[in-house]
């Protein structure tokens, strides 16, 4: 049986406080209906952005209550299938990113969606990616908005976190409160221009508990690579945490010393951007599956 949370059940930060809108054993698949990130007020190229109501940005779908998860255990989440809308929307927004000091007057592109491919305009055609941009879990201290990452996931805009990837999630609170939304059609590493191809759309994944096994920040795996995430203010502590993360995987399951495990990171590993924009910046480490068989 495959459970629906539609996508009228909304919240725009995870908290310990959300309500539950649907409760699954372990083992459930749960399809969760989602808006795009402006939660669908966009329909035309000739809106002025300004008229949006803002409170209503990065909308998640949930949350959904896991029976049995406890902190300090870990919420397995396998992407099983991305279905995105026809049509997806993209944004140019003074201030805002990367380039935003350059942009003197906002703008909104509409993208129609043909035969898995975004029409950016005449001449180019993008190939879809779907994936995730905001998924998370009720964090263990304050709610935190949505727009912002953590330890407990949130809008990572991590271009893995697609069909067939495998997220880990700590549990800071009963029943974990999962949660997500802000699918891309497309995005690049760093979004550096605020927006991906924002569309709407469904997610099926499958929900599985490790008891008793803890991590402190997301883990993810995709193709070929497992991936330590990690979301900070400073670019540069970001990308140190999710490499310290796994350097301390390396060392524990490969029986390493911190010299040995150190030098294979150098040597294999890869620090990896996941976006520049949010209130604090995400950045991602891979490393190959096959070194921890």
């Amino acid at each position: 049986m495959t459970n629906l949370i539609k996508s009228d059940r909304l919240i725009y930060s995870m908290s310990s406080e959300n309500k539950p809108a649907l409760e699954v054993e372990p083992g459930s698949t749960v399809v969760f209906e989602t808006c795009d990130c402006f939660q669908n007020q966009i329909s035309s190229s000739e809106q002025p952005i300004e008229k949006l109501d803002w409170k209503k940005i990065n909308p998640a779908t949930g949350p959904l209550y896991v029976k049995g998860a406890e902190k300090g255990d870990t919420l397995r989440i396998e992407i099983l299938k991305i279905d995105i809308n026809d049509y997806g929307v993209m944004a140019a927004i003074p201030g805002a990113g990367i380039f935003g000091g350059n942009i003197g007057e906002s703008s909104i592109k509409i993208l129609p969606i043909i035969e898995g491919k975004a029409i950016f305009n005449d001449s180019i055609y993008i190939p879809c990616k779907p994936m995730i941009g905001v998924i998370g879990v009720a964090p263990g201290e304050d709610a935190i908005p949505n727009g912002e990452p953590g330890s407990h996931g949130g809008n990572m805009d991590n271009s893995k976190i697609a069909e067939g990837a495998v997220l880990y999630l700590p549990v800071f609170h009963a029943g974990a409160l999962l949660a997500m939304g802000d699918l891309h059609a497309a995005m690049g590493d760093g979004e550096v221009m605020v927006t991906g191809i924002e569309i709407a759309g469904k997610v099926k994944v499958k929900i599985d508990l490790l008891k008793n096994h803890e991590i402190r920040n997301p883990i993810l795996e995709y193709e070929d690579k497992v991936y330590t995430i990690a979301s900070h203010e400073d670019l540069f502590q970001a990308v140190k945490t999710s490499a310290e993360d796994m350097l301390y995987r390396v060392i524990r399951k490969l029986h390493m010393d911190i010299n040995e495990a150190g030098m294979l990171l150098s040597a294999i590993g890869n620090t990896e951007i996941c976006q520049v924009v949010d209130p604090k910046m995400t950045a991602r480490f891979s490393m190959p599956k096959w070194v921890f068989k």
